[in-house]
Order: C-alpha cells, then sequence, then structure tokens
C-alpha cells in the first residue's frame, strides 16, 4: 500500500522551495524502492514552518518543517515515510500543533487537509452540502439563514451580508449578477489567496448559492492579476465544476443555472472600493462611482449585483450546510462567526488564524506570533491594511471586533495585522500613508487626489523643522478635510494612520536633526 506524503502548492510554499522539496522525496522514495504517493496539498496557513510536509500514519498526519531539498535525505534516513519522529525538524502530529489546534476553523477547516483541485476530496468533507441544502430553498429562505449567521463583510466595510442579498434579491426579476471582489491589495493580507489556491470549490459554492439566493445565474471573480497561481487554480476548479454539475445550466439535475467566469484585476489598489471594482469590470478606467445609486441596485452593466469579498462567500457554505445559526454561536456583540487574521510584519511565528471574533491584539502577537522576529520590544502594530491606525500598547488588549476597534479610531478590515518592534520609524510611517495615496488615489475627487500630495509635503517640512507647530496644525486639519470630504474610503481613511502617530507616536513627527541630536534613531 502506498504512504501518502503531503506537500504544499500553494504561491508560498512554492516560494520557500516546495516543488523542489516533493522532487526530492519523490526521487528518494524511488531509489529506495519505496511506494510513495505524493500529493499537492494547500498550506495550512503556518508560514514560518514551509514547506510543511505531512506523512499519513496510523495516528493521523506526522508533520515536518520547514523541510528543504537539502532535508530531505536526511529526514527520509531518519524514517520520514513511516513517520517516525526521529529528526530535528519533525513536530509531531499536525493538529496537534498548538498554532493550529487552538484556532476555530469555520471556513479555513479544509485548507491544508485536501488536494485543491480534487473533487472528491472536497466533497468528502461536506464540500458542496451547503449548495445542495440551498437548491432546496427559496430564495428568500436562504437570504434569512444569512441573516440569522448575522456575517459580515470581510472584504473591510463589515456590512451585513444578508441586508445587501436581500436588497439584491427584491429588486425586479431580470438579469442580476454575483461579483467577488478578490483584489486582495492589503499589506499583510493572504487570506482570500490561501481560499483560492488551498480550497477554491468553497468559493465557487459560496458564489452559486449567493446566485441562488437573489436570483443571478452569472457571476464574475474579479482577481489581483499578481496571483497568477490563483488564476490558474480558479479556472481549472471552475471547468472541473462545470463538468461535474456544480456549475453552468442544470445545476445537480435541477432547472437552477450559476456560470462563472475569471478576470483579471487592473493592478489597482483602488480597484478593491467595490465602485471602481464594477467599472474596471466594464473595461473602464477605475474610478470610484458616486452612491447612490447602490451597486445592489444599479451594478455592474447597471443591473442588480451582490459585490462580496473572497472570505465573505466562503463562509456561506457552512452557514447553509450547518445553519445559520452555528455560524451565529461564534464571536461577540454584533461581531459574528469567526475572522480570518493574517499575521505579518515583525513577527515571529507569521501565518494565517481563524479564531471567533473577541480575541485580543496582544493573545494574538504573543500566543500565536510568539512576539518579533527580530527578538526587541513591540512598538506597534497595524491592523486593517495600509489605511488602518497604528496602534500602541495601551490598545492591544482591546478585543478584535468591529464595534470595539471603532470606538477608539481602529479598523478591523481584512484582518490584516502588521507587527512593528522599536526600530522602526513611525514618522516613515506616517508619510508613507500620504504617499501610498498619492499613488492608488483614482484622482476623482480633490480631497483625496490633492489632499495625500499636500499631505507628504507638510509631513516633510514638520520632519525637517520648517514652522513644526504650525505645519503640524495644517496637517490635522488636511485630515479631517480627507476624512469628512473624499468621496470614498481611499481618502476616508489615508488620514487614519496619519492622526494615530500624531496621537500616539508625537514624537517621531519632530525634526530629524532633533531627533538624531537626542540620540533616538531615525
Amino acid at each position: 500500500m502506498a504512504i501518502t506524503v503531503y506537500v504544499p502548492s500553494d504561491t508560498t510554499a512554492r516560494a520557500l522551495q516546495a516543488d523542489r522539496v516533493a522532487e526530492h522525496i519523490a526521487r528518494a522514495a524511488a531509489s529506495r524502492s519505496v511506494d510513495v504517493r505524493i500529493v499537492r496539498n494547500g498550506s495550512r496557513g503556518l508560514f514560518w514552518l514551509e514547506p510543511l510536509v505531512e506523512v499519513d500514519t496510523p495516528d493521523g498526519r506526522a508533520a515536518f518543517g520547514p523541510v528543504t531539498p537539502g532535508a530531505v535525505d536526511s529526514l527520509v534516513e531518519s524514517g520520514l515515510f513511516d513517520g517516525r519522529q526521529d529528526h530535528e525538524l519533525a513536530l509531531g502530529l499536525t493538529e496537534e500543533i498548538a498554532y493550529l489546534k487552538q484556532q476555530q476553523r469555520l471556513t479555513f477547516s479544509r485548507i491544508g487537509i485536501i488536494d485543491p483541485l480534487s473533487l472528491e476530496d472536497y466533497t468528502s468533507l461536506r464540500g458542496f452540502h451547503g449548495l445542495r441544502a440551498a437548491l432546496a430553498r427559496d430564495g428568500q429562505s436562504i437570504v434569512d439563514e444569512v441573516k440569522t449567521s448575522g456575517l459580515r463583510g470581510r472584504g473591510g466595510a463589515a456590512f451585513p451580508t444578508g441586508i445587501k442579498w436581500q436588497t439584491v434579491h427584491d429588486e425586479a426579476p431580470g438579469q442580476k449578477y454575483i461579483v467577488c471582489n478578490a483584489d486582495e491589495g492589503d499589506s499583510g493580507t493572504f487570506a482570500d489567496r490561501l481560499v483560492m489556491e488551498c480550497d477554491p470549490y468553497m468559493l465557487i459554492e459560496g458564489m452559486t448559492i449567493a446566485g441562488l439566493a437573489v436570483g443571478a445565474d452569472q457571476g464574475y471573480i474579479y482577481l489581483r492579476s499578481e496571483y497568477p497561481l490563483a488564476h490558474t487554480i480558479l479556472n481549472d476548479a471552475i471547468a472541473r465544476a462545470c463538468e461535474a454539475g456544480y456549475l453552468g445550466d442544470n445545476l445537480l439535475g435541477t432547472d437552477k443555472a450559476f456560470h462563472l467566469e475569471v478576470r483579471l484585476g487592473a493592478g489597482a489598489y483602488i480597484c478593491g472600493e467595490e465602485t471602481s471594482l464594477l467599472e474596471s469590470l466594464e473595461g473602464r478606467r477605475g474610478l470610484v462611482r458616486a452612491k447612490p445609486p447602490l451597486p445592489a441596485i444599479e451594478g455592474l452593466f447597471g443591473r442588480p449585483t451582490v459585490v462580496n469579498n473572497v472570505l465573505s462567500f466562503a463562509a456561506v457554505p457552512f452557514i447553509l450546510d450547518q445553519g445559520g445559526q452555528a455560524y451565529a454561536d461564534y464571536g461577540m456583540g454584533r461581531s459574528r462567526g469567526t475572522l480570518a487574521i493574517q499575521l505579518a510584519g515583525n513577527v515571529k511565528r507569521g501565518g494565517l488564524v481563524e479564531l471567533a471574533f473577541g480575541t485580543s491584539l496582544l493573545s494574538l502577537m504573543e500566543d500565536f506570533g510568539g512576539g518579533t522576529l527580530s527578538g526587541r520590544p513591540l512598538k506597534a502594530v497595524q491592523v486593517g491594511g495600509p489605511l488602518g491606525a497604528y496602534l500602541p500598547e495601551s490598545q492591544w488588549d482591546n478585543p478584535l471586533d468591529y464595534e470595539g476597534f471603532a470606538a477608539f479610531g481602529g479598523v478591523v478590515g481584512h484582518g490584516g495585522v502588521v507587527m512593528f518592534d522599536d526600530t522602526v520609524d513611525m514618522g516613515d510611517q506616517a508619510r508613507f500613508a500620504m504617499e501610498f495615496c498619492t499613488v492608488e488615489s483614482c484622482g476623482k475627487c480633490t480631497p483625496c487626489r490633492i489632499g495625500a500630495v499636500r499631505g507628504v509635503e507638510v509631513i516633510d517640512r514638520i520632519r525637517a523643522g520648517e514652522n513644526a507647530d504650525m505645519n503640524l496644525t495644517l496637517l490635522g486639519e488636511l485630515c479631517e478635510t480627507m476624512v469628512d470630504g473624499s468621496l470614498c474610503a481611499m481618502g476616508g481613511m489615508t488620514p487614519f494612520p496619519v492622526q494615530s502617530v500624531m496621537e500616539h507616536f508625537p514624537d517621531d513627527l519632530t525634526p530629524r536633526h532633533a531627533r538624531v541630536a537626542g540620540g533616538i534613531p531615525c
């Protein structure tokens, strides 16, 4: 009987030579006449251990990592194919690794376990159970189940998903669309990519259920152009799902239909904003649309459109399979279910952590992240992407939930957590926020287009010691103008990191020559 060895095939693992590791394992097995079946699974999301090689044993999968091509021979000699734990890279049973065991994986329950493109693997772990349940219900019943779950948009805005679907459902019958925002561009985020590369049928299933809920028969995945592997996997998965009857006409033998296509993004951060995304999807430059009308009423090609993030759609199969209340039983307050947290930056154990809303940042960074990679003290953490506030130590004990973070000016966003140790120059980080906006603004509204340029100039004057007090006042007023006057969140949120530096790290905005004289590195 063949021994099954799992070698991950996602972008992160491949960047760390997982393909070569798989080749070395195959050669080592052949040279020893050992019957080995190598499965290219997805990543478990434990990035500091990649490539994480697993071997099936009677007790479960035994894990080894991080495995380099050069370590394969010694692993084989020490009993890799028997799952023996006699090597320095041995990690015990995968499911017993604390980082993984302490999580509450609902959306990511299959990643790292299955071959991403195997329909047999997917269906063996309750894949398409949610779709079968949805096919037995009417659209309003599906929408009601999503409402019961309390699911909110995981792309950043946190708008209740069921309310958005209800709006599209209530529009007159006719052409409607389902659009997935897969233009994942926030710093330190990769959860969308893991869904698409490691469990693509889950996204397909979620979007199909959305189509059944609102009466849409056509969907589009607007995919970040920098994700070529996800592009290949999604197209392959869609083709296989169509052939098996999970997509296309006559879904699973019914009279329902849903068609799905992948469209590559335009390489612009602003296209993560839903109306700019729709403009790009229609073949135009990604410019933000004024609202109203909302996309749910006049969206893609002027038709009612559901626009949700990858993680929002990915949560839906669980909700339809297990019930909305089963999902709502996780979380706190109005933040229900689980959040995919992505630990990045100066972190010892970076990767994906899925937990119910309510855990604290400090617990995440210490219990999961293990502190900084440099070993130096933490100074700041940015949550919610490049437009999120920089949080000082006094705010790390706050529970991660939408309302709790909003109360002190924080943003949960897409769940990215980027850590900085005490060598970071927060003045440079404030400048970067404004500079980022000058590059990525669509240019449609004046507060964003001009405000960000002026912001960079004002910060430079402050740090050069030119009328610092007056320019600090000017910077504060400029931030308020951008927050209140910008057309979309790009300009409206760019001031958040700047304002947080002004409030919590004011010394880092002092003139450079004064900081050097005071012995503080700049």
